[in-house]
């Protein structure tokens, strides 16, 4: 009887044995697609991670980061025995004993629930096969998942198959590595450098027994145990921690009851540090590598890259102080001309109604309050007047305040912003991006995104058509008013343009003079000579991308463009007539510094040497001929020494309501853009609101501290000489200024005492260009 018994319970054994046996392989070779897939052991040799993939600056200085899961890993050296001794003694007492699963423990658990405890029974290792493979959630979970019970048991032998495995390939050390480097520690940070720096601004292995006992207490709960939103619940936790440490041997009783009196002692300064924190560049890079990524199968928020871009962190850094000085002097400036008066304004001056309820009907929040209220105007008007705590953006620093929504749109809508970028050509490297004033208050990037009329900063376009069709800087033309008969969309029209000063001189004037004091009616005269077709065709061909609508005013920048279009055409002229593609980010690596992609220069001759040579020679004009209007630069000492050339073309669109100033040295091509987002918003005259006023004093300053910084790279010096035999003349002889006794011409400097303006001779192969000479008032 005893041994049929026997025997029936070891039937019953060996069945179940083979049901389990045959369960786990259905579980490993997902059976009619029932329990989901199972990481296989070239998952296991290989784990994939969700790193946070880590922008530099060309000199290697980190700027920001993309993650969706903030992680930076570590080696086991790199983590203090503090934390290991913490959590092995809270999580698992018996993890080097054990194969991966603990079955003491888990059997323990088991009772613990039965009798109403919460006492888990998973292993390091069984945590980190759920942390690093989701054995319990995506392509992990097959038909069961739809049944309660049996979905959870399917669970738990995943955990335990992946855990052999686990255990099988890597040691006990590296198991707690790849743990750290795994396990959530609340507050969007994964990996425990990553949380020893958020709470404690200390790196893994300098951490006190308190503060390993404060993060692995995390574990268990990371929002209810966050030191930071729960600093008592946090301080239980750590106790009970500590005390598990000292009950198994890691603690000294003295140590113990030492730690267990500390305070959290939490340091977030490092929050403000790291971290996604969002910038104008990093979105830049994150758009420039879209396509890559694409074609490449990365994700920047996931793969952990190392993507090194161009930017030099120094000209960054004196650009973002040139226009925080500058732009804190603009904005006071347009404060003190409109007052209390509202400045959005139509053509004529006159203030817009109802512009404040456009700029209502133009948020979303808007449609949503129409549905909300059913178009009740009342109660939406009393949404947007309804008085709130906000922070906003100011040149002294953020202020915390009371706004409506109202409120708000008024006092933004009058903030001046800018964009900036600065190219080397000879590498086609992006040195500085300055898409705006503050990231934080204005996500709008005013360098790539925004497009705004060029105004006279377009017309070296019709001036290097001409050159490039047979005309040469020295070619006269007579400034005066100009009729030009055309037809738009087929109907017949007529453009007449007046000057910058609603005045014209009826003096010859060389093509270098009429670029250098941006002329209109030359301007405008060379347009109807070489056809505005061509004009847009050459542009297009120089770099600029934007649609172009051809018409005759196009030569004085009707049409919008973007910073970073026009940098990239102004280059064009300094890189011996080879037009460039920016470059923002030369390589990228992996964690290890693998490379894996490198980015080169894309270069394509659009223009001779000689015609680009030539441009250089009408861009000096802004500054050597007579009213040019560059000459402002001239209040910058810090530009002018060791026969320093500088060209460049300032521009100002209809009612001063864009300010542009492009300018460019023997090395660097760099393009500004001043004004407010809305185009109703602006100056209201030449004095303070042209591109010579705005944007070129943004330039100059920049250039002074670039100058001034011998660690740069960049140094003064003439422009280069001609890189191919120059066959057009371009020696231009000086004009000659009659004092003008009636009448004050704003944008014409004096003559000397000769009665003339001294102009350098041009280069030769023997003797170099000498600075020019700088006007008598100057």
């Amino acid at each position: 009887m005893f041994r049929e018994i026997k025997n029936r319970y070891l039937r019953y054994l060996t069945v179940f044995i083979c049901f389990v046996i045959i369960f786990f392989c259905a579980i490993e070779l997902n059976f009619l697609w029932l329990f989901g897939y199972s990481p296989d052991m070239q998952d296991i040799k290989t784990p994939t991670m969700s790193l946070s993939s880590e922008v530099y600056t060309a000199d290697g200085k980190l700027i920001g980061r993309f993650y969706k899961e903030n992680r930076s890993p570590v080696d086991f050296k790199g983590i203090s025995p503090n934390l290991i001794n913490a959590l092995v003694a809270t999580e698992d007492v018996r993890f080097y004993k054990h194969g991966g699963v603990d079955f003491y423990g888990f059997a323990s658990s088991m009772i613990s629930t039965a009798k109403g405890g919460r006492r888990g029974g998973s292993t390091i290792t069984q945590q980190l096969a759920k942390n690093l493979f989701s054995t319990r959630k995506r392509k992990s979970q097959g038909i069961i998942r739809h049944v309660p019970l049996l979905r959870t048991v399917v669970f738990k032998f995943k955990e335990w198959l992946t855990a052999y495995k686990i255990e099988h390939l890597y040691s006990k050390n590296q198991i707690i590595t790849l743990y750290f480097n795994t396990v959530p520690f609340g507050n969007n940070s994964y990996g425990i450098k990553t949380a020893t720096l958020k709470y404690f601004n200390k790196t893994p292995d300098a951490v006190s027994p308190a503060e390993a006992a404060t993060l692995v207490g995390m574990l268990k709960a990371t929002s209810t145990y966050n030191p930071i939103n729960n600093p008592e619940k946090a301080t239980e936790r750590r106790n009970v921690a500590l005390s598990q440490m000292e009950k198994y041997g890691y603690l000294t009783k003295a140590a113990y009851t030492a730690e267990v009196q500390k305070p959290l002692g939490l340091d977030l300064s490092y929050v403000d540090r790291t971290g996604q924190s969002d910038s104008y560049i990093r979105r830049a890079v994150e758009k420039w590598l879209d396509k890559w990524c694409k074609q490449n199968d990365y994700d920047l928020y996931e793969d952990g890259l190392k993507i090194y871009t161009t930017i030099d962190s120094k000209l960054q850094q004196y650009a973002e102080e040139a226009v925080a000085q500058k732009m804190k002097m603009l904005q006071k400036r347009f404060n003190n001309l409109w007052g209390n008066k509202n400045p959005w304004r139509d053509s004529k001056g006159v203030e817009i109604k109802d512009f404040l309820l456009k700029a209502e009907q133009r948020l979303p929040i808007y449609k949503l309050l129409q549905k909300k209220y059913k178009g009740d105007t009342t109660q939406i008007n009393n949404y947007f007047e309804k008085k709130k705590e906000m922070t906003v953006f100011t040149w002294n620093g953020d202020k915390d305040t009371t706004f409506s929504s109202v409120d708000s749109i008024k006092y933004y809508t009058k903030i001046l912003n800018t964009g900036m970028m600065t190219m080397e050509p000879s590498t086609g490297k992006i040195k500085v991006w300055v898409g705006g004033i503050d990231h934080k208050f204005f996500n709008y990037d005013h360098v790539n995104q925004a497009k705004r009329q060029a105004g006279s900063t377009f017309k070296p376009f019709a001036y290097v058509t001409a050159l490039d069709n047979g005309f040469t800087p020295c070619d006269k033309f007579t400034d005066k008013p100009v009729t030009i008969k055309y037809k738009d969309n087929g109907k017949d029209d007529v453009w007449q343009p007046n000057n910058a000063d609603f005045h014209f001189s009826y003096r010859e004037m060389s093509l270098r003079w009429a670029m250098g004091k941006s002329v209109n009616s030359i301007t405008a005269q060379v347009t109807e000579q070489v056809g505005w077709d061509k004009i847009v065709q050459y542009a297009h061909k120089i770099g600029i991308e934007s649609p172009l609508k051809s018409v005759p005013s196009v030569s004085l920048g009707s049409n919008d463009v973007s910073v970073y279009e026009m940098v990239r055409a102004y280059s064009t002229f300094l890189n011996k007539g080879e037009k460039v593609d920016p470059l923002l980010v030369t390589k990228i690596t992996d964690q290890k510094g693998n490379i894996i992609e490198e980015f080169t220069l894309k270069a394509e001759r659009v223009l001779s040497e000689e015609t680009a040579w030539l441009m250089l020679y009408m861009f000096r004009g802004g500054m050597e001929e007579p009213g040019g209007t560059s000459q402002a630069l001239w209040e910058y000492p810090g530009l002018w020494k060791k026969n320093n050339q500088i060209g460049g073309k300032t521009g100002t669109s209809s009612d001063y309501v864009d300010g542009w100033y492009m300018g460019i040295t023997k090395d660097l091509v760099t393009g500004i853009w001043v004004g407010a987002d809305d185009r109703s918003v602006h100056f209201t005259s030449s004095e303070t609101g042209e591109g010579s006023h705005t944007a070129l004093p943004i330039f100059g300053t920049f250039m002074e501290k670039v100058y001034a910084d011998p660690n740069s790279g960049y140094t003064y010096g003439p422009f280069p000489k001609p890189w191919s035999k120059i066959s057009k003349t371009y020696n231009c002889p000086s004009p000659q200024i009659r004092e003008d006794t009636t009448s004050t011409d704003s944008t014409a400097m004096p003559a000397d005492s000769a009665g003339t303006i001294t102009i350098p001779p041009p280069a030769t192969e023997e003797t170099p260009e000498p600075k020019p000479t700088a006007p008598p008032n100057k």
